[in-house]
């Protein structure tokens, strides 16, 4: 059963979270593009990706949760730091990321006539969502170093 929970775990994380990384990553300078006159539809389906998966991401601390059960080590610093960052990691997809993705898929599908300077004005906003979307992906990078080094585990890596 640990064996079955882990690959659930791994395969959705790959998934659903790799989908996210790029997707976000990808979302500001398409949103930019929009608002300078190309079409939305590019943006729009990155911000449905990112909305998406990040549904579907909720399994990721399930079955990892259910695997740390199995194993025995919901205790271990190393499982409860990667709780930790996995939460900020949600935290900040679902109040700053989405969000401010919302916000700049709404200036690029405001029309048409998209007001002289609308992408000089939006750049700050794209900029910050670059940063949060890089520390979002770092906080991510962080909780795989520690599934794989997982300092203190007495489960033999």
């Amino acid at each position: 059963m640990t064996k079955l929970l882990l690959s659930v775990h791994v395969l959705v994380a790959i998934l659903a979270v790799g989908s996210i990384t790029v997707a976000a990553s990808m979302f500001p300078r398409q949103a930019l593009r929009a608002i300078g006159g190309a079409q939305a539809s590019v943006a729009a389906l990155l911000h449905r990706v990112c909305r998406g998966y990040a549904v579907a991401g909720i399994a990721v601390p399930v079955f990892g949760i259910a695997t740390g059960a199995q194993l025995g080590v919901l205790g271990d610093a190393w499982l409860i730091a990667s709780l930790a960052l996995t939460a900020a990691a949600a935290a900040l997809l679902g109040l700053a990321i989405l969000p401010g993705q919302r916000s700049l898929l709404a200036l690029a599908q405001g029309g048409g006539a998209q007001p002289e300077g609308a992408e000089v004005a939006a750049r700050p906003a794209a900029a910050r969502l670059t940063m949060l979307t890089g520390i979002f992906n770092l906080l991510w990078a962080v909780v795989v170093v520690l599934m794989i080094v997982r300092p203190g585990s007495t489960t033999g890596a």
